[in-house]
């Protein structure tokens, strides 16, 4: 089938949360859209999309890169037309203290949370490259984008999801790098790190939120560890956060328009004020580190090095 509407999305991890909203107003901005998840078909919370338009695809996003390119061949031939912005929503969180969780659950987050994510990037910046159209000048027009998922554990670990805020930090260092690489194609690349947002991803039993198989509950017990547990169940369903918003602003910021037309694009899209809050945090505690301790780290130059 043909399409008449602006852009063509591809969301990986389309189920619920972001990934699920993103369709959604994609969709109610007449554009088109291919959403994923590892059993997209048989989703009851993905009929409502197909209903409006959206081609379900059966995805998971580790599976090898011919099944990754199979996905977007026939999201192009469906709708009769390339890409045009890339969602990777795919991700979870592995609670536990680091001595609590195993090498194999360890690897597996991993495997999703980072590596999948740098996979799936990988191909979709050469469908969005490859498939621009040439253009004269010095100025290159936008040409859509790829956005992935890190949080605000992208700037701060802690104690209890030491594996996740490695993820997501991994996520963000490598689309930071990422932007750069495809900037001068006119390909947008941003990391967008959402403080609490009431999802559902802290749901026990969802998918989204695991628990490491080995519990030291009584090793781990009055410390960070077990309040940090605590609190991830105290704030489920309760966090500030409203998706509707943010995915709108995401919507607004990868296709510069709305709230984010005429402005700068970024590399970086924080969401809500507890992200902020917390990265003035850390911006402050990096200060008076640097201001501490620079005389000593400005040590270690050869002498034949000149400021």
């Amino acid at each position: 089938m043909s399409s008449t509407s602006n852009n063509l999305w591809f969301i990986v991890g389309a189920t619920s949360g972001f990934g699920l909203e993103i369709a959604n107003q994609a969709i109610a901005r007449g554009d088109q859209v291919g959403a994923t998840s590892r059993k997209a078909t048989s989703s009851d919370k993905l009929q409502a999309l197909e209903s409006k338009g959206a081609l379900l695809l059966d995805l998971d996003a580790t599976s090898p890169d011919e099944f990754l390119r199979d996905a977007i061949t026939k999201t192009t031939q469906h709708f009769g037309r390339n890409i045009t912005y890339f969602i990777n929503a795919v991700g979870y969180i592995l609670e536990g203290a680091a001595e609590e969780i195993s090498a194999e659950e360890g690897l597996r987050s991993i495997t999703t949370n980072v590596l999948a994510v740098m996979n799936l990037s990988r191909i979709e910046a050469e469908h969005l490259r490859t498939t621009r159209p040439s253009s004269s000048g010095q100025s290159v027009p936008h040409h859509g984008g790829i956005a992935n998922f890190g949080s605000l554990g992208s700037w701060k670990g802690g104690p209890a999801f030491s594996h996740y805020a490695a993820a997501k930090w991994a996520v963000t260092g490598f689309t930071e790098s990422l932007h750069h690489e495809l900037a001068p194609f006119g390909i947008h690349a941003i990391v967008v790190e959402p403080g609490y947002f009431r999802t559902g991803f802290l749901n026990a039993g969802g998918g989204n939120r695991l628990f490491a198989e080995k519990q030291l509950i009584e090793a781990y017990k009055g410390t960070p560890v077990e309040f940090t547990k605590q609190a991830l169940s105290k704030v489920d369903n309760n966090q500030p956060g409203d998706v509707v918003k943010g995915c709108k602003v995401i919507v607004d910021v990868l296709t510069g328009t709305g709230a984010a037309e005429g402005r700068k694009r970024t590399i970086r899209l924080v969401l809500g004020k507890d992200c902020v809050d917390a990265i003035r945090e850390k911006m402050a505690e990096t200060e008076q580190y640097l201001q501490e301790w620079e005389d000593l780290i400005t040590t270690t130059d050869h002498d034949d090095v000149h400021v």
